[in-house]
């Protein structure tokens, strides 16, 4: 269980905001990217998530700018993206509109010419000819070795820079179950003193999750890709849904997206990915138990995958056709306030492919369906389940689910609030 580590109560009931700063807008800078930071806290985001800030190497670098992931020193600021100061104002400003700021730590490898490759070659491991390498296949960077124990201090010191001056509010830690578990736990130790921190863990590993505060939910967003391609149904969906609740630890979450950098890239964007269906599976993470994120752009939204290591700006048109409708998410869940969620599944009659759920806590009380189908349904749930007034979330008008029979339109969605 998670006892040694007490998570930060505004990360409970968060969404997250993915930025790719290259990408963002034209300059690709952060004083071009602060201009869009007002817009964002308006849209109800809580947390900023900066995919990595620091230079990338290049040596081996991938195609003309490289890969965020391929780091040269983990204590400067890519110049692309402009200065460590330039970094300070985003926080500052942040804060300043009740948003947090966390940022992508790349902890298992680096650049092939990091400064440590000159000044600590012994942080690194070797293969068998006594080259630095990367044991799963990715060419642009190097393994280090956890079991050099000068080389986790020195890692833990660099993490430490950024809290101490950029007074950011967490990380997002990249393949994380790369890295030994050990050494999270001492990160964490050290780290939490200085100030409070949310750490964010990508990975679903469950031994994981007892240092990590909300790590992934690779299972579901893979089950939904291939029920999407015909290969699983609804049912085995909600199995896995009860999975996850069986198994939660107490005080930690998993993260739930339609889309993020690698997914955007390299598996295509959510409207590839899911269709028709890309709204409903938006509800979804939204409004079950855990942190929902959201990649840059989606709230325009973009229909474009952004290239990885090259110049290619997210095309804005200048109306964010879908500010509303993930501000009136953003703003549910948060309204869950610092309290973990209890959730239960609903069984509906009719057809399996409405997924209904009932989530709540002392704060809030909701409930939710969803039509994961290209069919017209038509529902209601039984009067045990929602007592009391209601009102539909998207159109403010008082509805009872448990009276009123509900058309939903296919890959349609329902979500009330208790009032």
């Amino acid at each position: 269980m998670n006892i040694q580590f007490e998570p930060v109560s505004w990360a409970l009931n968060a969404n997250l905001y993915e930025v790719n700063t290259r990408q963002y807008t034209v300059e690709g800078t952060f004083k071009a990217f602060m201009n869009e930071m007002p817009r964002l806290s308006e849209m109800g985001v809580k947390v900023l998530w900066f995919m990595p800030i620091t230079p990338i190497s290049v040596e081996k670098r991938l195609g003309t700018l490289g890969s965020y992931y391929a780091c040269s020193n983990y204590t400067a600021v890519n110049p692309e993206f402009g200065s460590v100061q330039d970094f300070r104002n985003i926080v500052k400003r942040a804060h300043e509109l009740d948003m947090k700021v966390i940022i992508d730590w790349v902890a298992n490898h680096t650049g092939y010419d990091h400064v440590w490759t000159r000044t600590n070659p012994g942080f690194y491991n070797r293969n068998a000819a006594g080259q630095f390498y990367d044991k799963n296949g990715w060419n642009d960077v190097i393994d280090l070795n956890y079991y050099d124990h000068t080389m986790r201090r020195a890692m833990i010191a660099c993490m430490e820079f950024w809290i101490r001056e950029c007074n950011i509010d967490g990380f997002r830690c990249d393949m994380a179950h790369l890295v030994p578990l050990d050494f999270w736990r001492q990160a964490r130790i050290h780290l939490d003193k200085l100030k409070p921190l949310f750490w964010l863990g990508e990975t679903e590993d469950i031994h994981y999750q007892g240092v990590f505060d909300c790590s992934y939910a690779w299972k579901w967003m893979h089950a939904t890709e291939s029920f999407m391609k015909g290969s699983t149904n609804a049912d085995e969906l909600k199995n896995l849904l009860d999975e996850y609740i069986k198994k939660k630890l107490p005080k930690t979450s998993h993260l739930f997206f339609t889309s993020n950098h690698d997914e955007n890239s390299w598996n295509g964007t959510e409207y590839e990915k899911y269709g028709a269906a890309a709204s409903t599976f938006a509800v979804f993470s939204c409004t079950w138990d855990g942190l929902a994120l959201t990649y840059s752009g989606q709230e325009m939204p973009n229909y474009k995958r952004l290239k990885f290591f090259e110049k290619d700006h997210i095309e804005w048109t200048g109306k964010y056709e879908l500010n509303d409708f993930y501000k009136t998410l953003f703003e549910l869940k948060s309204s869950f306030g610092n309290e973990d969620p209890e959730i239960q599944l609903l069984h509906i009659l009719g057809d399996r492919n409405v997924l209904a759920f009932v989530k709540k806590n002392s704060f809030k009380e909701i409930v939710v369906l969803l039509n994961f189908s290209n069919k017209e349904q038509w529902i209601n749930i039984d009067e045990s389940i929602a007592k009391g007034k209601y009102k539909n979330v998207f159109t403010g008008k008082e509805e009872t689910p448990s009276v009123d029979e509900s058309m939903m339109e296919p890959w349609g969605y329902l979500v009330f609030e208790k009032i």
